[in-house]
């Protein structure tokens, strides 16, 4: 498959992944999903009542056989409750893959280092595909890197914020450094701030309040699939230098000019 995202085992073409929260309805959210053209979708797995004697959970309205899941352990504040949320995961969903989300301060919702690097040490040593979200940091992608993750998934910006890339050079570090893909996740707010991470290199985008809190979630879902696209592409085509001075388009000879001017 020609330029196809890799994570794991998985085999990808689109390369945005999208969430399941804040949309104003469960019909909005398919239809933003399938203006999005996403593989993959992730949910958390505490939003999933396992408890409801109607059988009605986030997952009926999720196609399992187009998408594939990502159950994610939002809402963890320690590695203790992250592994545990990750094994009710595989045991629900069947699946090895887990995005590892451990919070480290309610307020900016910014990761917890220390806890996510001992969960996913923990988790990469039971068999699971992780994928955790971390701070712009390169050190710790690093580390996540060489304990077994399959990816890493920096930031943008803090979680809803809609801020976009805020620090793309520790962006750009961070992909120079790794090998495994690197997904950038939370703080994209709109269809440039998409195109702008794609064109620092990473290998995908992960969003969710971008698209469901936009006024047309599927409107902005199918901009941000585009921009995902324009973004890969310009990276892949190399763009131009940058120059101080102006530089004519078109050649200086044979110019039209009058007598005597």
């Amino acid at each position: 498959m020609e330029d196809a995202l890799r994570i794991g085992a998985l085999e990808l073409r689109s390369r945005l992944i999208v969430g399941t929260g804040k949309y104003p309805s469960m019909e909005v959210m398919q239809a933003a999903h399938e203006a999005s053209g996403a593989h993959i979708v992730t949910i958390a797995i505490r939003r999933i009542n396992l408890d409801d004697r109607q059988g009605r959970t986030m997952l009926d309205y999720i196609d399992r056989e187009r998408y594939t899941i990502l159950p994610n352990t939002a809402g963890c504040y320690c590695a203790k409750d992250a592994v545990l949320t990750a094994q009710l995961a595989r045991e629900l969903l069947q699946t090895d893959l887990i995005k590892l989300e451990v919070i480290g301060d309610a307020q900016t919702l910014h990761p917890d280092s220390r806890e996510t690097l001992a969960a996913a040490e923990r988790l990469v040593k039971e068999g699971f595909t992780v994928l955790p979200y971390i701070g712009d940091d390169p050190v710790a992608c690093k580390q996540l890197e060489e304990l077994g993750c399959a990816a890493v998934m920096p930031l943008a910006a803090p979680i809803g914020s809609g801020l976009g890339v805020c620090n793309p050079y520790s962006i750009r570090i961070i992909k120079e450094r790794a090998k495994v893909p690197v997904i950038v996740d939370a703080g994209v707010g709109t269809a440039s701030d998409a195109a702008l991470a794609m064109e620092l290199g990473v290998d995908a985008l992960l969003m969710n309040t971008g698209i469901a809190a936009a006024s047309d979630p599927v409107r902005m879902a199918s901009a941000m699939k585009h921009a995902v696209v324009a973004g890969r592409e310009a990276f892949l085509a190399g763009r131009m230098r940058k120059r101080l001075h102006a530089s004519a388009s078109s050649p200086m000879q044979d110019l039209i000019a009058t007598p005597g001017s």
